[in-house]
Order: structure tokens, then C-alpha cells, then sequence
């Protein structure tokens, strides 16, 4: 496949690119920072942009592209539009080249999804961010595009497992936590075997 990627750089997006090279696809990776880059490979390319700009975003697409991959994350905890934004700029560059397919990874918590004392506080905490998730995710539903959302549950940096929980409805039952790693493992099997067209996947190791 010939994949492109926003938020190559940060740490699902890194596994990502990562997990796709040594399975053989060329990735593109559509960065402010070249340098936050964990990866060299001959099948990398890198473009270079701002996801806020829709030029950048229009520039960098290609009909070229099998899949279109969103990592991209909020800056900070308070109230932001970025990600809806990003998210429109992205949505109305694959319109332009005819791209089909994307993978937005979320979170666990944009649908209240998470049961307790957890999901209380994790709606609290990241209220903001939640709620820009769920803008981005309804443009999405509302698009002619062949999403899949991803909400996976709290974020570690422990090893790539390929052994974790998902669920079409709410989140896996007890989950709390899933590595970078295997989030990125599940979008790419989700991208290679054109997996969950317009579903949200809550994960959960």
C-alpha cells in the first residue's frame, strides 16, 4: 500500500510508520518536525506541513494514496477546534484527489463510553479534547469517505503485543490501558485488510 500519514512524529504515529515500512508499504509522512522522526527507511517519504493549512494538506495528498492515516493529537488540555479543523483540511484534500480511506485515531471517552471513576475523570480532565475528537469524528460520519475511528484506551510505551481487546460498542470490558505500539498495530491490519469501513473500535490490551 501507499499510505499517508499525519502525526508521523509523535508516538503512535512513529509506531505506525515504523510497523508499515518492515511490512513492506511506503509511508509518507506529513511533518512540521522531520527531526521527531524515529525512522529512515527508502520506502519513507517525508512532506513537510502544517495540517492546520489547507494548502499544506492539498499539496501533500496524492491520488496516489491506498490509505490516509490521522494521529494527530491536541496540543495541550484546553478548549481547541485543531483537531475538527485538521480533520476538514484532511477530509476536503482526499475530495480533491479522490482518496477514499481513513483511519482517525481518537480516544477512548469522546462517546462516554468509559465506565466509573475512570471515565469520570478522564471526562473531566480531557473534556476539551474529547469534544473536538467528537467534532472531527462527526465530520467524518457525515463524509462520502470510508472511515474507521479508533478509540483506544489510556496510551503506555510498552512493547508491540498484537494481543489486545476491541469492540464495536463502548470500550473492552475491564480495559484501562494500550500500548502505542499495538495501537499501531491495529490500524495497519485495519488499513491492510480493509477492515471496520465506518465503525468506531474501542481498544483495550
Amino acid at each position: 500500500m501507499n499510505i499517508i500519514v499525519f502525526g508521523a512524529s509523535g508516538g503512535t504515529g512513529n509506531a505506525f510508520v515504523r510497523q508499515a515500512i518492515a511490512a513492506g508499504h511506503h509511508v509518507t509522512a506529513f511533518v512540521r518536525t522531520p527531526s521527531k522522526l524515529e525512522t529512515s527507511h527508502k520506502n519513507l517519504s517525508v512532506e513537510l506541513g502544517d495540517a492546520m493549512q489547507a494548502a499544506d494538506v492539498k499539496q501533500a495528498m496524492s491520488s496516489e494514496f491506498d490509505a490516509v492515516i490521522s494521529c494527530l493529537g491536541a496540543n495541550g488540555l484546553g478548549k481547541t477546534t485543531d483537531l475538527s479543523t485538521m480533520t476538514t483540511n484532511i477530509l476536503d484534500a482526499m475530495s480533491l484527489h479522490d482518496v477514499k480511506r481513513i483511519i482517525y485515531m481518537a480516544s477512548a471517552g469522546i462517546n462516554k463510553e468509559i465506565p466509573g471513576v475512570t471515565g469520570f475523570v478522564a471526562g473531566k480532565l480531557l473534556q476539551n479534547v474529547l469534544a473536538d475528537h467528537r467534532r472531527a469524528v462527526d465530520l467524518l460520519a457525515a463524509s462520502e469517505m470510508e472511515w474507521t475511528v479508533v478509540r483506544p484506551m489510556g496510551l503506555t510505551n510498552d512493547e508491540r503485543t498484537s494481543d489486545y481487546r476491541k469492540t464495536t460498542s463502548g470500550v473492552p470490558k475491564g480495559g484501562r490501558r494500550i500500548s502505542r505500539e499495538d495501537v499501531a498495530d491495529f490500524i495497519l491490519k485495519t488499513a491492510s485488510d480493509h477492515l471496520y469501513i465506518r465503525h468506531s473500535i474501542g481498544l483495550a490490551n
